[in-house]
């Protein structure tokens, strides 16, 4: 354990586990055998880590969520995260309450992933990703660099998300009131590939096993082992 290292009431911390300096472990959080906590990580209360998890400087595991009264939708939260086994997490990287990550998964650095978002095994969420409120991905996803994953959005096993993907989930941004019965993230299934740079609007669903080209812009439903290009994304 390193020198100005705090570890909060209630907080256990496995055997073989290496704390650098400066490393916070809140009240009640769980610390599985043989981590590594760079400097200034700080692992937020309630918050389990697996075995052989490794976090990097200054990342933040279990940051408490809050609207600021900026937003229509209060976020809604139980005060806990789960990392499995052998995951990576790096650093900058800011994982909020009610997040759960399966095991030998890597975050990235810099990564967000916001509250209620559930990750499967092996996965990779790369630098700079954000990962909205209430998103599922399961297993073997890989979300590449700067990809925003908005609200709501569920995508499947084995699919791949290349660099600079936007997704959206509200087509009256600027309405006013509760916006929870419109919003509708995208839905991308089992095994489908979304090209660099694509949008993909409130909604849409990508069929398993299809193809969205690089650039496209797909505003409607995509069929499964389909292969769409252009703006708007259309079969080819």
């Amino acid at each position: 354990m390193g020198p100005f290292t705090l570890v909060g009431a209630g907080a256990r911390v496995g055997d073989g586990s290496v704390l650098h300096s400066h490393v916070v472990v809140g009240s009640g959080a769980a610390v599985g055998g043989r981590c590594v906590l760079r400097p200034h990580a700080v692992i937020g209360p309630e918050v389990v880590l697996g075995d052989s998890v490794e976090v990097q400087a200054s990342a933040v595991l279990g940051r408490e969520p809050n609207g600021a009264g900026a937003v229509t939708r209060p976020p809604v939260f139980v005060r806990r995260v789960s990392i499995g086994n052998g995951c990576a997490i790096g650093a900058h990287a800011t994982i909020y309450c009610d997040v759960e990550i399966g095991p030998d998964s890597l975050v990235g650095d810099g990564a967000s992933i916001r509250e209620g978002a559930r990750i499967g095994a092996r996965c990779i969420i790369s630098r700079c990703v954000t990962v909205n409120y209430d998103v599922t991905i399961g297993d073997d996803v890989k979300i590449m660099d700067n990809t925003h994953v908005t609200g709501g959005t569920t995508i499947g096993h084995g699919a791949f998300v290349s660099t600079m993907v936007a997704m959206a989930n509200d087509n009256q941004p600027t309405a006013t009131g509760s916006a929870s019965d419109r919003l509708a993230g995208p839905t991308i299934e089992a095994g489908a590939v979304v090209g660099a740079g694509a949008i993909l609007l409130p909604g849409v669903v990508i069929g398993a096993g299809a193809t969205v080209g690089a650039g496209a812009v797909v505003t409607r439903d995509v069929a499964e082992r389909t292969t769409v290009f252009g703006m708007p994304a259309r079969p080819r």
